[in-house]
C-alpha cells in the first residue's frame, strides 16, 4: 500500500473569549473568620544542641499575645496577627502574665535576669538581676514570681521566689542543688508545684506559699506511681489540684495537692506523648496537647469538650499552652525550627451546632435552594444571627454566596445559581459569640452541565490532492454559543485504521468553524471533531466520512 501524502490548511475565524465563564472562576477569599488559625512568627530556633526546644513559650494579657523567641518576644493582637516585637533580650524563654494583664515577665537565660514589660507600651520597665544561672520557667501567684532556673546538662538547678512589690526584688531560694536543667514550675493561691522535666522516674514537689516564703508540703513519688516526665504542670486557680502532662503514663493526671493522691486522669485521643497542659481561669476545663493535637476536657468529669488537630506545621512546643479568654493558644515548631502560633478560636465556649441541607442534584445556571439552622447551647433560640455561606467549586475556587440572617428559631433559607457543573460544596459558618463556640456545616450538590451539540458537514466524495472543505457548528442548549472554543480535529484513514491529528480550529461569534485539508491516497477517510466541554457544557463530538478516489 502506498504511503499517503497530504497538506493541510485551516481557516481560523475570529473568535471571542468565553465571557460566560470569565467571571465564574475567580477565587474569592473565605468569608468567615471562625476557624483555627496559624501565624508564622518569623522566628526559628535551633533544633539540636543545648538550645533544643527552648523558647516558644506563650502568654496573653492586655489584649495581646506574646511568644518568646530567644533574642526577642513576638507580639500579636488578640486574633493572632503579628503587630511587633520586643527586642534587646538575651535568651528570652519562659513567660508569665500578671493577673491584670498590665505586666509581662520574661526569663532571660542569657543574662540571668527577669525582664518586667509594660504590655501597653511594650517597654521594659525594669530588669531584675539574679545570682542564679539560666532562669527558664516562670509562674505567678499574686505578687510572688516563682522561677525555675538551671543550665542544660549542668548541676545546680533549683527554684527561687521574688516579691514583685519590692522596689528591688531579692531572690529567695525555695530549693537548690537539683540535678541538671531548670525545674518546671506552677503556682496558684498558696500552692507551688515544681518538677524536673524528662526525669525517670518523676518526682512532683508540692510546697505551701505564704508571702515570700515557701515550705514543703509533700511530694508525689513517680517510682511509686509509675510516672516519668513531666512535660508541663498547671495548678487549678484555687490551688487545690495539680494537673501534670506526663510522658508516662501517656495521659494527663490530676492530683489533690493536700492528700497528694491522684483524683482523675484525662485520657488522650491518640497514643502520643502529652506536651503541654493548662487550666481555664474558672477551673472548669483542662486543656492538653499531644504532639500535634489539642483537647479540652470537663475538669470534673473528664468528658472531652473540644478537639483539634494540626500536623502540617510541626509539633507542639512543650509547655507552650496558654488560654486567652475562650481561645486556646499554643506554638508549633517545624523540623527547621520555624515557629508558628496556633490559635483555636472560641475553643472553651459551649458548643453551638449548624445544619445545612442542599438538593442532591441540580443543573448548572439553574437555582438551587439551601436550608439550614443554628442551634445554641442549652436549647436557647438563636434569634437573628449572621451566617456566611460560601460555594466551593470542583476546581478549588470559592466565592461567598450570601450573608444571611437566621430567623428567631435559628433557621435560614437561600437560593444559589451554580455557575459551573460538578460537585458543588456549600459551607455555612456562624462566627460564634461571647457565649457560644462557632460552628459550621456543609452540603454537596452534584450539578449537571448543559448539553452541547457539535456538527460537521462536507462533501461525501473527494479526489486525491484536491482541497476538501468542512464546516461545523458548536452550540449549547438555550441558544448559548461558547465563542472562542478550540475544536480539535483528527483524520482516520479507515482502510488502514491510521489516525493522525490535524490543526485545531476556533469557533467564531456565531458558533461556526471551518477547515480545509487534502489527502494523498485513495480510500475512505473519517474526520472527527471534538470539544472537551467546560464548567457549563458537556463535551461533544461529531464525525464525517469522505470517499476519496
Amino acid at each position: 500500500m502506498s504511503r499517503a501524502l497530504e497538506s493541510t490548511r485551516s481557516l481560523t475565524v475570529v473568535g471571542g473569549t468565553l465571557a460566560l465563564l470569565a467571571a465564574l472562576t475567580v477565587a474569592q477569599p473565605p468569608a468567615a473568620s471562625a476557624v483555627d488559625s496559624t501565624t508564622d512568627l518569623g522566628v526559628s530556633l535551633a533544633t539540636v544542641g543545648l538550645d533544643h526546644e527552648k523558647g516558644g513559650d506563650t502568654a496573653a494579657g492586655g489584649g495581646k499575645i506574646f511568644v518568646s523567641g530567644r533574642d526577642r518576644i513576638v507580639v500579636l493582637d488578640g486574633r493572632g496577627t503579628v503587630t511587633g516585637e520586643i527586642t534587646g533580650l538575651s535568651g528570652a524563654v519562659g513567660l508569665a502574665m500578671a493577673a491584670d494583664g498590665a505586666r509581662l515577665y520574661a526569663a532571660l537565660s542569657g543574662s540571668n535576669q527577669i525582664a518586667e514589660i509594660d504590655t501597653g507600651t511594650l517597654a521594659i520597665t525594669r530588669r531584675i538581676d539574679l545570682a542564679y544561672p539560666c532562669p527558664m520557667n516562670l509562674a505567678l501567684s499574686g505578687s510572688q514570681l516563682l522561677v525555675g532556673y538551671g543550665c542544660e546538662r549542668l548541676s545546680g538547678g533549683g527554684v527561687l521566689s521574688l516579691d514583685l512589690t519590692a522596689p528591688a526584688p531579692q531572690a529567695v531560694s525555695v530549693r537548690a542543688g537539683m540535678s541538671s536543667g531548670a525545674p518546671l514550675v506552677a503556682a496558684a493561691r498558696n500552692t507551688l508545684v515544681f518538677a524536673l522535666p524528662n526525669l525517670l522516674p518523676a518526682y512532683l514537689y508540692v510546697y505551701d506559699l505564704d508571702g515570700t516564703s515557701a515550705t514543703p508540703r509533700g511530694g508525689i513519688d513517680g517510682l511509686a506511681h509509675g510516672l516519668s516526665g513531666p512535660y508541663d504542670l498547671a495548678v487549678t486557680p484555687d490551688g487545690s489540684t495539680l494537673v501534670a502532662a506526663l510522658d508516662s503514663p501517656d495521659q494527663i493526671d490530676a492530683w489533690d495537692t493536700t492528700t497528694l493522691t491522684r483524683v482523675r486522669s484525662y485520657s488522650p485521643i491518640h497514643s502520643i506523648s502529652r506536651r503541654a497542659v493548662a487550666v481555664s481561669p474558672d477551673g472548669t476545663q483542662v486543656v492538653g496537647t499531644g504532639v500535634a493535637n489539642v483537647v479540652s476536657y470537663d475538669a470534673a468529669t473528664a468528658e472531652i469538650t473540644y478537639r483539634s488537630e494540626n500536623s502540617s506545621l510541626g509539633s507542639v512546643v512543650p509547655g507552650s499552652l496558654t488560654i486567652s479568654g475562650a481561645d486556646v493558644l499554643t506554638v508549633l515548631r517545624a523540623g527547621t525550627g520555624r515557629l508558628h502560633l496556633w490559635r483555636m478560636h472560641g475553643a472553651l465556649l459551649p458548643r453551638s451546632s449548624m445544619t445545612l441541607t442542599a438538593p442532591a442534584t441540580g443543573d448548572v445556571l439553574e437555582p438551587v435552594t439551601l436550608t439550614g439552622g443554628l442551634a445554641l447551647p442549652g436549647g436557647l433560640d438563636a434569634g437573628a444571627q449572621p451566617v456566611v455561606v460560601t460555594r466551593h467549586a470542583p476546581d478549588g475556587t470559592s466565592a461567598t454566596v450570601a450573608e444571611v440572617t437566621t430567623a428567631a428559631d435559628g433557621s435560614f433559607t437561600l437560593a444559589d445559581t451554580p455557575p459551573v457543573g460538578g460537585a458543588i460544596t456549600y459551607q455555612a459558618v456562624w462566627d460564634g459569640s461571647q457565649d457560644a463556640r462557632w460552628s459550621s456545616a456543609s452540603a454537596t450538590t452534584e450539578v449537571a452541565r448543559r448539553p452541547a451539540t457539535l456538527t460537521l458537514t462536507g462533501l461525501k466524495t473527494g479526489s486525491v490532492g484536491k482541497e476538501m472543505r468542512f464546516r461545523g457548528t458548536l452550540a449549547g442548549d438555550g441558544g448559548l454559543r461558547p465563542e472562542g472554543a478550540v475544536i480539535t480535529v483528527e483524520r482516520t484513514w479507515v482502510d488502514s485504521s491510521a489516525t493522525r491529528p490535524l490543526p485545531s480550529v476556533t469557533v467564531d461569534e456565531s458558533g461556526s468553524f471551518e477547515f480545509v485539508t487534502t489527502v494523498g491516497a485513495r480510500g475512505l477517510y473519517r474526520f472527527t471533531v471534538r470539544w472537551p466541554g467546560n464548567g457549563v457544557y458537556q463535551q461533544a463530538q461529531a464525525s464525517h466520512e469522505v470517499q476519496v478516489s
